[in-house]
């Protein structure tokens, strides 16, 4: 089965997202604000994780913060659109 195929027969209440960011980043502050409403709305759970205590994500991601992942998966970066977010987590 594709991870495709998986992820769309997950509820969104068994979905994790997470989101990559540092403090003092506005796009992050706008990113957090997205991911905690359409989370809230949809009944997924979200984490924050901070790129300059995270070694391995500043590496990965520092260029392109705040990154958004879903179930590990990296689902976008910089603007988190809502309507995109509801409908990769199934909602």
């Amino acid at each position: 089965m594709s991870a495709l195929l998986r992820r769309a027969k997950k509820k969104p209440a068994d979905r994790v997202v997470t989101l990559v960011g540092k403090p003092g980043c506005h796009l992050c502050d706008e990113a957090r604000s997205v991911v905690s409403s359409v989370c809230e709305e949809t009944g997924a759970s979200w984490v924050e994780k901070d790129i300059t205590r995270d070694e391995a994500l500043y590496k990965e991601y520092w260029e392109q913060i705040p990154v958004v992942l879903i179930d590990e998966e990296q689902h976008t970066f910089w603007r988190v659109d809502p309507a995109r977010l509801r409908a990769a987590l199934g909602a």
